[in-house]
């Protein structure tokens, strides 16, 4: 029989397999959509029903709908194809592999999760190794119609006769596919180098680092979803956090794990990890490096610790007759010792009025002392501590503070300039204080981070208890919700009791945002990604003390390096190479591209008031040239100028970023703006240019109106 005759024999019977699968789908779905049913009719039925048995009714309709959401969500998550593997071993029957894990009616394996022990052989079987398998076939599906299927055998000599073996690799041809704006998973084609890595034990630190298109990313994702199917019970209440570098890139990846039926991850981008926070600006690098700095730590302690700008500068109180003061060196004074007892300011009132009225008492006795009456001590302090006006004058001296109320307080120069004495230079100092003169919510990236620490060193402000109508409808709406965020326990805010935390492009993050994630990680095991090369943070050094103190003391510490760049042509990548090269990094951090095109990057020399009209025939090219994504990369502050230049293009494929917002993002072709403006807008110069160059697939342009960065 002919090999297409004999591909389409075996698409046909890897078809029926899996009508088979997604008809026991549509009877699971069923099934949980009619336990949602039912729960929602007992949790009816409570409100009809006496007291002591309706809190039992209302917790089985909360566990029923709770399981039934959580059961769809796995059944309706997005995919491409539920089933993607198929083993055959010597003597068992075939196992095949997918997304999530399905049984027939009779308790018969349909689909073995990819996670499951009894999968581990489709990544990890080699010819050397074959662990039983006979072959392997990867099954390439759309929805549910099977597309394609590819074989390796692993265990020759054991093929039978009647055993067809069709195909020539499944990972070249998953290379080769077009880009779409999201991320795709790569369960189909994890590498036996990648699975190590994402079998890995939980426990601990495990760090991943790997030059442009190893797969990093992806296998920090995947690496999740396993570690929340092998250890649920440990991980799953506490929950896993997934850190970004930024807006762009979390939304990039936003589908990977609910592609793989896990919802109850939180992603968010370094401008995100404070609750309420959303900032995507950036600042200069040598402001951003300033801002990043454990310096920082001890001008802020200074600033929460200095007077508030509207504070009183007198108590004046009038006391039986007697004016007893406290003047402005006084009040210092006083502040001063409130503050060396060590505890943050927003829970230190009392000691404040404490201290006070204890002044204020030593007033009375120095009156007392120069013949004025004489007065008990302890009445004194008793009689002045409930006075209202005393009671004013503790509000405005000793106020509540608010982490954005104290960092804009530093953008007054005078302030600054105290707080930073001896810690920052005066070259530091006046932009600082000028990017802290903003208004409202408008902070940078780095202004999250020193947000934080101020949260920190002041402490939570007392808060109002909720009425308790309020909790019970709040609770109410809970339930009733379809939502998953709103099914899970309701974290408190800044929850840091995560199970797990994966930090991606780890390289760039600042000592104080290391802080600020380890806040979060106390209790946590971690996933770090990253590569050296590709750091943008000027102290390595500094930015490595703050990363150990924020793992804590976790003893286990586990090192993986992924050296095959599966995503960047050779051609592409040796440019890239070539520009890194000789600073800051040798061969042996770079990765071995190992995919060719034959179509090498062209590089056009433009005047600069051509520039705009070059890149937009560029971009047309390329859009025309290939099926998938198009991004265009060019310096941060010069995004806005290139996206007016591209307003006309209507192409949802075509993407514009900044230098930094390109970090962990991929497209099929790019059209690179003046690249010599990457390597000075930033403190790490051609570091920044080499992630850019990397981020093509395909095909890549290089617009310049100089040749300064080659």
């Amino acid at each position: 029989m002919s090999e297409p005759r004999v591909r389409r024999a075996e698409i046909a019977i890897e078809q029926s397999h899996v009508d088979r699968v997604y008809r026991r789908l549509g009877e699971l779905r069923s099934q949980a959509e009619d336990m949602r049913t039912k729960g929602y009719e007992i949790g009816h039925g409570a409100q009809r029903e006496a007291v002591f048995e309706q809190a039992s009714m209302l917790f089985e309709r909360d566990m029923m709908v709770n399981h039934a959401n959580q059961t769809l969500q796995s059944l309706d998550a997005e995919y491409e194809g539920l089933v993607f593997g198929r083993l055959d071993h010597t003597s068992t029957e075939p196992v095949y592999v997918g997304r999530l894990g399905i049984r027939d009616a009779d308790f018969e394996n349909l689909v073995t999760d990819w996670r499951a022990p009894a999968a581990a052989a489709f990544y990890q079987a080699t010819a050397e190794a074959p662990m039983d398998v006979v072959r392997r076939r990867v099954i390439r599906c759309s929805g549910q119609q099977v597309l394609d299927v590819d074989d390796d055998v692993l265990m020759p000599e054991s093929v039978p006769d009647d055993m067809p073996v069709v195909g020539e690799g499944a990972l070249m041809a998953a290379l080769g596919r077009a880009r779409g704006e999201k991320m795709r998973d790569i369960v189909a084609t994890i590498q036996k180098e990648q699975d190590e890595v994402i079998r890995a034990p939980w426990r601990g630190v495990t760090e991943i680092t790997g030059g442009p298109g190893t797969g990093k990313t992806a296998v920090a994702l995947h690496r999740a979803a396993y570690l929340l199917y092998r250890y649920r019970r440990q991980l799953g209440g506490a929950g896993v956090l997934v850190v970004g570098p930024s807006g762009v890139f979390t939304s990039y990846i936003s589908r990977v794990l609910p592609s793989m039926g896990e919802t109850n991850v939180e992603l968010r981008a370094l401008g995100e990890v404070l609750d309420g926070m959303e900032a995507t600006r950036h600042d200069p690098a040598p402001l951003a490096a300033v801002k990043g700095s454990l310096r920082m730590r001890k001008v802020l302690l200074k600033a929460v610790r200095a007077t508030p700008p509207d504070a009183p500068t007198e108590l004046r109180i009038v006391y039986k007759g007697e004016v007893l003061k406290l003047g402005a060196k006084e009040l210092d004074k006083a502040r001063k010792k409130v503050h060396s007892a060590g505890g943050p300011p927003n829970r230190s009132r009392v000691r404040a009025a404490e201290t006070l009225l204890g002044m204020l008492a030593d007033k009375a006795e120095e009156n007392a002392a120069s013949g004025g009456p004489q007065l008990e001590r302890a009445d004194v302090i008793h009689d002045l501590g409930e006075r209202i006006d005393f009671h004013r004058f503790l509000v405005a001296w000793w106020p509540v503070l608010y982490p954005a109320q104290v960092l804009r307080w530093l953008g007054d120069d005078d302030r600054l300039a105290r707080a930073a004495k001896n810690v920052l230079t005066a070259d530091e100092i006046a932009p600082l204080a000028e990017s802290l003169r903003g208004e409202g919510d408008d902070w940078t990236v780095a202004d999250v981070a020193l947000l934080d620490e101020i949260r920190v060193l002041i402490g939570p402000p007392k808060r109002r208890k909720q009425r308790a109508q309020e909790i019970e409808l709040d609770a109410e709406q809970t339930r009733d919700s379809d939502d998953p965020a709103r099914l899970r326990t309701a974290r408190p805010a800044h929850y840091d009791e995560y199970s797990h935390i994966v930090v991606d492009e780890s390289q760039d993050l600042s000592p104080m945002q290391w802080r600020m994630l380890g806040r979060r990680g106390a209790h946590a095991s971690w996933t770090i990604v990253g590569d050296p090369v590709q750091s943008s943070w000027p102290d390595p050094v500094e930015a490595e003390q703050a990363r150990t103190q924020a793992f804590g003391a976790k003893t286990k510490h586990r090192r993986y390096t992924l050296r095959t760049n599966y995503r960047n042509s050779a051609e592409i990548f040796d440019l890239a190479a070539r520009v890194v090269a000789g600073r800051g990094a040798d061969d042996g951090d770079l990765p071995n591209a190992v995919r060719t095109t034959g179509l090498e990057p062209e590089i056009r020399t433009v005047d600069a008031h051509d520039r705009e009209s070059a890149v937009h025939s560029s971009v047309k090219e390329l859009l025309d040239s290939v099926d998938g994504t198009v991004g265009v990369i060019c310096a941060m502050e010069r995004v806005p100028e290139v996206e007016r230049w591209l307003a006309g293009q209507s192409e949802d494929r075509l993407k514009v970023v900044g230098s930094l917002d390109s970090k962990g993002l991929e497209y099929d072709a790019v059209a690179l703006v003046e690249p010599t403006e990457l390597i000075t807008e930033s403190l790490t110069g051609r570091r920044v240019l080499y992630v850019a160059l990397t981020r093509a697939t395909q095909q890549l342009t290089i617009i310049a109106s100089d040749d300064d960065w080659r």
